[in-house]
């Protein structure tokens, strides 16, 4: 009985070493844990360069619909002062010297930078000048000038009227007439170009005695106004021989007012037709000998305008304080078609 309990003793420990796992498999050994790399940050991306702000401009002048010149002279100022030539411009029009004061006080009051002006009238400018440099606006006159203090504006581009008043008047006199019995036709009053070109002529008959001023009214640069005027005369029954237009538009409308009374004009016709300006139109009237004489006034100011505007931005004071454009005078009897293409705006 011993015996066995012995066996069997034996046999309970043999298999509780069995269940203790004495022959199981070792355990798995965990891998060292391996350090994710750190993560690189892509560079940022560079913010793009902030474009320059555009130049604020403001910008005066008479009516586009005044003449072709003042359409010329427009359509050259929109072409330079655009958003792709770093401006941003802003336009006012008027023929009258109140409205064109109070758009300058509106362009000062919305801070631009330079304040264009081509002037209706010549005089009442000061205060509002004063105005815009108490600002620190800086002026810049073109096309006309004005009565005021140089220190008021930065520069002046501008056509020297009296001196196309002069070479007209000049011109009318090497024609050698007898006498001279001249309609005057005037722009509008107190402009620039109208005592410009009012004044040589005035000055030449104050002088000689053989010239004498038919009439003498303005058509404001209008061409039906200087037709009803030309009209009046000829109803009047008043002599006259030349008509002195101060720009093409009234020249052509006092032209309409011979044609209907069946008056010869131009060349080998009874009566000298003069204007102003420069539309190629009317040149072509002087190459077909319908016209004598139109004096030049150049619209093309808005690249000089530019140039100065850059050099006071770079901190620079302009070459020179006023610019006179190049202008002359054509002659029927000379003009060229070349002329016409070259000159003709």
């Amino acid at each position: 009985m011993k015996k066995i309990l012995s066996m069997l003793l034996v046999l309970t420990m043999v298999l509780a070493l069995a269940a203790c796992g004495g022959n199981s498999a070792p355990a798995a050994t965990q891998a060292p844990a391996t350090e994710a790399p750190a993560a690189t940050e892509a560079p940022a991306a560079e913010a793009p360069a902030a474009e320059p702000a555009l130049i604020k401009v403001g910008i005066i002048n008479n009516d586009p619909n005044e003449s072709g010149y003042r359409t010329a002279n427009d359509a050259d100022l929109k072409k330079t002062f655009t958003k792709e030539n770093g401006y941003d411009a802003s336009f006012a029009y008027s023929l009258k010297n109140e409205e064109q004061i109070a758009a300058a006080q509106k362009f000062i009051q919305d801070e631009v930078d330079y304040l264009l002006l081509s002037a209706a009238g010549t005089s009442g400018w000061d205060t509002v000048l004063k105005d815009a440099q108490d600002a620190g606006i800086q002026v810049i006159l073109f096309d006309r000038t004005i009565d005021a203090d140089p220190s008021l504006y930065a520069a002046s581009i501008v056509s020297d009227m009296a001196k196309e008043g002069e070479t007209a008047v000049n011109w009318l006199a090497s024609q050698n007439k007898d006498v001279y019995n001249v309609i005057h036709i005037q722009g509008v009053m107190g402009s620039a170009a109208q005592i410009g070109r009012s004044g040589a002529l005035d000055k030449m008959v104050a002088e000689k005695d053989n010239w004498n001023i038919v009439t003498q009214q303005t058509a404001e640069w209008n061409a039906e106004n200087a037709q009803q005027i030309v009209q009046a005369v000829i109803d009047s029954g008043k002599e006259f021989n030349v008509i002195y237009a101060e720009n093409d538009d009234m020249a052509k409308g006092a032209v309409a007012a011979l044609d209907a009374a069946g008056i010869t004009h131009g060349v080998d016709g009874d009566v000298i037709v003069m204007g102003f300006d420069c539309n190629k139109w009317a040149l072509e009237e002087l190459l077909k000998g319908a016209w004598n004489y139109d004096g030049q006034c150049n619209p093309f100011q808005s690249s000089y305008i530019s140039d100065i505007i850059a050099t006071l931005e770079a901190g620079g004071t302009p070459a020179e304080k006023t610019i006179i454009m190049e202008e002359k005078g054509f002659d029927a009897s000379t003009i060229t078609q070349a002329d016409v293409d070259s000159y003709g705006i």
